[in-house]
């Protein structure tokens, strides 16, 4: 069974920035979308961008023009350069990777804490 495994959260201060990585076991492969959510205390889980194996991006209003989604292919690695951080992206930053087929597959990672604070 596949596995995801993150990494480059912390403590950061606001106005700060944190990239964050995402790699799958060698058992993963051809992922149609690649994306990261968090989860804030006392919150669901939500978006905060995916991308498509063609490179579509789509952000959370709330991150759009600070954080950045990127992803190799080859690698089966996805990334999230976060700059500009708020204290109210403090949460706990989620890697998924979804994969169509007969049967459909989501991969998620153990998650990795993000915390903006001065």
């Amino acid at each position: 069974q596949g596995q995801l495994k993150e990494s480059g959260g912390g403590l950061v201060q606001p106005g700060g920035s944190l990239r964050l990585s995402c790699a799958a076991s060698g058992s993963i492969f051809s992922i149609n979308e690649m994306a990261w959510y968090c989860q804030a205390p006392g919150k669901e889980r939500e978006l905060v961008a995916s991308i498509t194996s063609g490179g579509s991006t789509n952000y959370a209003d709330s991150v759009k023009g600070r954080f950045t989604i990127s992803r190799d292919n080859a690698k089966n690695t996805v990334s999230l350069q976060m700059n500009n951080l708020k204290p109210e992206d403090t949460a706990v930053y989620y890697c998924r990777m979804y994969k169509s087929g007969q049967p459909n597959v989501i991969y998620w990672g153990q998650g990795t804490q993000v915390t903006v604070s001065s």
